[in-house]
């Protein structure tokens, strides 16, 4: 991070390996949507030699080829990696998508990365930093991963870098926010028209010299005299907060009595407190002036990445244990160590089939091996526990849509791995004949639902398996079988997610589908007590059919279901019939006896009926069951019941009030707030789950995308009377 010489191998057209973990460097970019990733992972590409001025390689592929998704939605939906090749060092890099409706690429992205760039833009406002970027920077700092700041978009900036990076330290360094400082100081040019100085160079606060990229190359300059003062204010501030990190615990008193402290020192215990991840330097980048290969601030991230971030020796990987729960071997990053590896990202290409990118932990993958492949623990979002062995295909590093054969995939490394046609996302790759497994990467829960059908009789045939192949993919998407309301529902993250989910069903699967309302599971019940008589009696020649039975229905507290009891005396109905009739009383409770939803928690009591001896059968007392339970309801007062949730909101303390109110507009009950630490409170509510079928949707926009929820089934409840007529007329209207 300070005066390096700076070798620009020229990667372009050719994998990037690497021969020790030890030069192996995963960073994963963040950033809310439009910060800048894509655009800063393109300039590091240029400056690293991987790419020519015009963002390609000899086998024109380019760094940004995403896939046909990502163009018409003029954002980025999923996670790719970029390998780069600096000074020696391997550096993979793992732009992930800002919207939140894609956070699981980000997990996946956290769980591969050893060390974390956060990417802000000066040319939003600066509480634009707060909210999602803020929830992904504590989940960094709950594993103590290393993270550093770079500020883009400063040439058309609405707040400026020192008060952006002054933000940047109140948000992200909590009670410490001389823990968020800058390594270098933008220069600027003479103002332009429009008002903006441009950034022309950066002067380094440490070294003290200045960094002209004003002409597309690194040229390096005086410093101007005028800016002495500004330089030394920041310097000094750099400088104790680096010192407060420092193991020494002399450097403090030393500084303090005026000591210069060496430069060496200074880079050095840097270097150490970021990799510990206890110090966050800010950084300012920009893309290459025209013409150019070097971007503003390019060189100096890069030897930030190489020098300070961790390698994956210093970084502890998950624990294992073996498929079936037993304690497995403490791994350690080591080439020659048994492997595991672990599928963080699944896609599927129209001409290899599916594409698994894993990150290797332990040992080394190598092309056309037999490996294990355990996924546990997802049964929940519809991916069953598996366990089969399958070999592997040809490893790749990706750039744009072109894969580079690898020779192999050693401990540290990420690759791509061809023909895993069983692996999804979050399974583990381990050896054959010593199968291990790891812990997925925890994951949020999808609570939007979407409700589809086929849209053809030839969309339905293939839905089943487009379906399979995109929860695959997607942990972060639930698939549901709904057998009370014969809905096929996806469970998603957002419109945004609802809308990719779709897309890839069309294009990738070629399964055209229909969007319909998401109905929620409704019950019916008895409000007062009742009695029915079911009479089937028919005579058509040769044997007829001929059951009477008569019946009590009596309402039960919630949660008791359906009760048969038999309270015939002398036989009126004969043994043999008693099921048949519970059978017809229970399958009628089943279809429903008002609005069509099932019925729940009453007591049926059969307490008489006739037969006859030839003509009385299984089948005519089932009829008579069902009709005595219609005619029970038709003089009866039925409850509709609607499902009730439990939410549990957590938002910044300045939307609680505006969430309050939503949530009592959405007919809840608020049973309790507490502070959640962070400025945050947490608000627990009971909610009908008719009223929040788009609180996803919803939340976000209230909160301005900072709110977050769960949810949990409660119970069911009587709705209210207007709401259950309107379900009712519905109901008739399908009829």
């Amino acid at each position: 991070m300070g005066d390096k010489s700076h070798a620009h191998p020229g990667a372009a057209g050719r994998a990037v390996t690497a021969d020790h973990p030890a030069s192996i460097r995963n960073v994963v970019l963040v950033g809310h949507s439009g910060s800048g990733k894509t655009t800063l992972v393109e300039a590091l590409a240029l400056t690293a030699g991987a790419v020519n001025r015009a963002g390609r390689v000899e086998d024109g592929a380019t760094v940004s080829d995403h896939d046909e998704i990502e163009h018409r939605q003029q954002r980025s939906v999923q996670l790719s990696l970029v390998p780069l090749e600096w000074g020696g060092y391997k550096i993979n890099l793992l732009d992930t998508p800002g919207y939140a409706d894609f956070v699981g690429e980000l997990r996946a992205g956290l769980r591969a990365a050893d060390a974390a760039l956060f990417v802000v833009s000066a040319a939003q406002e600066a509480d634009a930093v707060a909210g999602a970027t803020r929830a992904v920077w504590e989940e960094c700092a709950a594993v103590g991963m290393p993270r550093a700041i770079v500020v883009t978009h400063l040439e058309t900036a609405r707040t400026g870098f020192e008060e952006l990076t002054a933000v940047c330290g109140r948000i992200f360094g909590g009670d410490d926010p001389d823990a968020v400082l800058p390594l270098y100081l933008p220069q600027y040019g003479p103002p332009q028209p429009d008002g903006h100085a441009p950034v022309t160079g950066l002067v380094g606060l440490l070294t003290q010299k200045v960094f002209d990229y004003s002409a597309g190359e690194r040229k390096e300059l005086p410093p101007d005299p005028s800016q002495t003062s500004l330089i030394d204010e920041a310097r000094n501030r750099l400088i104790e907060g680096i010192i407060a990190e420092s193991e020494d615990e002399t450097l403090m008193d030393r500084y303090l009595g005026g000591a210069e402290i060496d430069l060496k020192t200074l880079v050095d215990d840097l270097e150490k407190a970021v990799a510990r991840g206890t110090f966050h330097p800010v950084l300012a980048a920009a893309p290459a002036a025209d013409g150019g290969r070097q971007g503003l601030g390019t060189v100096e991230l890069l030897d930030l990445i190489t020098g300070g971030f961790p390698t994956p020796l210093e970084t502890a990987p998950p624990d294992v244990t073996t498929p079936d729960g037993s304690p497995g071997p403490a791994i350690s990053c080591d080439p020659a160590g048994p492997l595991v590896a672990e599928v963080v990202k699944t896609a599927s290409d129209p001409y290899v089939g599916r594409v698994s990118l894993v990150r290797v932990f332990s040992g080394t993958l190598r092309p056309d091996e037999t490996v294990h492949v355990s996924g546990h623990g997802l049964a929940d979002r519809g991916h069953e526990d598996h366990d089969v062995d399958e070999r592997i295909g040809a490893l790749s590093a990706p750039f744009g849509k072109q894969q580079r054969p690898l020779p192999h995939a050693m401990a540290g490394d990420l690759a791509c791995v061809a023909k895993l046609s069983r692996a999804e996302t979050g399974d583990t790759l381990s050896a054959k004949d010593d199968p291990l497994l790891m812990e997925p990467w925890t994951m949020p829960h999808p609570l939007l639902p979407l409700a589809i059908q086929a849209h053809s009789k030839a969309d339905e045939d293939k839905l089943s398996q487009g379906l399979t192949r995109l929860a695959a993919e997607d942990p972060t998407m639930r698939l549901e079988q709904n057998q009370d309301t014969h809905q096929v529902v996806l469970w998603c993250m957002g419109e945004a997610h609802a809308d990719v989910a779709l897309e890839r069903l069309r294009t990738r699967y070629g399964v055209q589908v229909d969007v319909v309302p998401h109905k929620v599971q409704l019950r019916e019940t008895f409000a007062a007590g009742s009695a029915g008589r079911g009479r089937h009696v028919k005579q058509s020649g040769g044997h007829g059919q001929y059951a009477i039975c008569e019946i009590d229905v009596e309402p039960l507290p919630p949660g008791s279901g359906v009760e048969f009891v038999d309270k015939v005396v002398g036989g009126a109905v004969p043994r043999q019939f008693i099921p048949s009739v519970e059978k017809g009383v229970r399958a009628q409770a089943a279809r429903g006896v008002a609005a069509g939803y099932p019925l729940v928690d009453v007591r049926v009591i059969l307490r008489d009926g006739k037969a006859h001896s030839v003509d009385s059968s299984d089948a005519a007392f089932q009829t008579a069951g069902a009709l005595a339970l219609r005619e029970a309801a038709a003089g009866a007062r039925i409850n509709l019941l609607e499902p009730v949730a439990e939410l549990q909101v957590l938002v910044p303390d300045e939307y609680v009030g505006p969430v309050m109110s939503d949530l009592s507009g959405r007919r809840g009950r608020v049973i309790g707030t507490e502070q959640a630490g962070g400025g945050r409170t947490l608000v627990r509510a009971e909610v009908p789950e008719i009223e929040i079928g788009r609180y996803a949707v919803d939340l976000r926009s209230i909160s301005h995308g900072t709110g977050r929820f769960g949810r949990t089934y409660a119970r069911h409840e009587p709705m209210p009377q207007q709401v259950a007529d309107r379900m009712r007329e519905m109901a008739a209207e399908k009829v």
